[in-house]
């Protein structure tokens, strides 16, 4: 038999992509359905669970202290790109720890909210140790570049709307283009390494 190809960074999109629009409905049926007490069985029949709505112990309990494992440093957590990522995301915390309110405003939501999903799709893009599924590495990539430019877009509204020093936009903006272009690169090492395995 001959061994499946690797697939490459269009076909983890399309797959990545389905694996979205299924969150997205998830999210959509619990919203629904949040205070129905049959909201378990609803969600696993419009989803197209049928395993799930026979589970009796439905629900997910949570953890006790017996259960907790001891927390250790992951292989992307190491990684200097991902460490650039999460300190922008502390970063924009502490800002808005010091703006108060300006904080719940739509520019400063979206901006926190990119790049934390840039934060977890670097996480899951260098996952993968030994860097064997370099189309899903890619995808990831793409998807946190995507997240990263929409908190770039956001972060020039917030700072009019928070009214940051110049000091604080030349600081913000520089953070965000670091990031930015740390995948950028990454994108095109990943993309050069693709053609010399499989061209």
């Amino acid at each position: 038999m001959h061994p499946e190809p690797a697939w490459d960074e269009y076909a983890w999109e399309r797959f990545l992509q389905q694996q979205d629009r299924k969150t997205d409905r998830y999210l959509e049926l619990l919203e629904q359905h949040m205070d129905d007490p049959e909201r378990d069985q609803i969600i696993a029949r419009e989803m197209g669970w049928p395993e799930l709505i026979e589970c009796e112990e439905f629900e997910w309990e949570p953890c006790d202290n017996e259960c907790e494992e001891e927390e250790s440093p992951e292989g992307f957590e190491l990684h200097p790109l991902y460490q650039s990522c999460f300190a922008l995301t502390v970063w924009i915390d502490q800002i808005f720890d010091e703006l108060g309110e300006a904080q719940h405003t739509p520019a400063a939501v979206k901006l926190a909210t990119n790049a934390a999903i840039a934060s977890a799709k670097l996480a899951a893009a260098l996952s993968d140790d030994e860097a064997g599924e370099l189309g899903m590495t890619i995808a990831y990539l793409k998807r946190a570049l995507k997240a990263i430019t929409n908190a770039l877009d956001a972060s020039r509204l917030f700072a009019g709307e928070a009214q940051l020093s110049t000091r604080r936009r030349r600081q913000l903006h520089a953070r965000l283009f670091h990031v930015r272009d740390g995948i950028i690169e990454m994108m095109g090492l990943s993309r050069r390494e693709w053609r010399r395995r499989y061209d």
